[in-house]
């Protein structure tokens, strides 16, 4: 067994103690948000609850999920993330695919307009004029359509496609595989860990998304679950309406709830359902990055 010198003894205790540090501070928000959701309403607002909940309940949970305006809106927010970030995949892919190929004609002009969008918009107001001209305003589809290419995601699938030997697929030419074939049969699969990376992120961005949900819709039947949080922290009205409405629908447990505490909650379970995807695609995700942003 090799022996570790001192040096490299002490650099592995500092770093571990480092990353010790970054996770407990990364984690602290995240519990204590957990703590105050699982405590008194009332006891809460004393203050002094950080570690564990001094009165424990489940009476916040249980009102949010009273409440029938939370289901449309989960089904809304996982209906665009699926949706949307499959189409979103599936599109930059086959994008990429045509662009990671030198000969194509045109191909440099197709870049250039391509990253001009990167770095400039048209801005909100022309934004909102152009999808009320197209019926996007008030429409499900505004989720999904202007989502659907990302460039930086087209940079990051098409170095990695780059890395695919040209013989793997000269040998599927030779045997009658057209290009839409390739793409189906040879390249999404051999692209899997990268696409599973952008996959992990758009899947994040329209959970996490509630801008174009408020600018974009007005129907409560298109509302976000984002959107619904983001009402219940910054408008003090709502959130004590959705508070009675909830009191109502659990009136047992009503003196155990606050606005404070069903926030709280709210945020958690908001929050879980994004976190309990990443382990399944954690395996991908820094394998994709490193190899679709450093190969190209």
């Amino acid at each position: 067994m090799k022996a570790i010198s001192k040096g490299s003894l002490l650099f592995n205790i500092c770093n571990g103690l480092i990353m010790l540090g970054i996770i407990v501070v990364t984690f602290a928000p995240f519990w204590f948000t957990i703590v105050g959701s699982l405590n008194d309403g009332i006891d809460y607002m004393r203050g002094g609850v950080n570690l564990w909940p001094r009165e424990l309940t489940f009476a916040n949970y249980k009102a949010v999920f009273s409440d029938d305006t939370i289901y449309e809106a989960y089904f809304v927010t996982a209906a665009r993330a699926i949706i949307g970030t499959i189409v979103h995949v599936l599109f930059t892919a086959l994008v990429a695919y045509g662009l990671s190929k030198t000969h194509l004609i045109g191909r440099n002009v197709y870049l250039i307009y391509i990253m001009i969008t990167m770095f400039f918009s048209g801005g909100l107001i022309p934004t909102y004029l152009l999808y009320r001209d197209i019926g996007l305003l008030d429409n499900f589809l505004v989720y999904i359509i202007p989502n659907m290419f990302n460039v930086w995601d087209l940079i990051i699938i098409m170095s990695f496609m780059r890395t695919i030997p040209e013989s793997i697929l000269e040998s599927a030419r030779m045997d009658g595989a057209g290009e839409y074939k390739l793409f189906a049969r040879f390249i999404l699969p051999l692209s899997k860990p990268v696409l599973a990376a952008i996959t992990l992120f758009n899947g994040v961005f329209h959970w996490n998304s509630y801008f174009d949900s408020m600018m974009f819709t007005m129907s409560s039947s298109l509302q976000t679950v984002q959107l619904f949080l983001m009402k219940m922290v910054t408008d003090a009205s709502f959130a004590q309406g959705v508070g009675s409405v909830a009191a109502a629908n659990v009136p047992r447990e009503a003196m155990s709830i606050s606005p404070e505490t069903l926030k709280l909650a709210m945020m958690i379970a908001i929050t879980l359902p994004i976190v309990a995807i990443y382990p399944f695609l954690q395996k991908y995700f820094v394998k994709g990055i490193m190899i679709g942003s450093v190969k190209g």
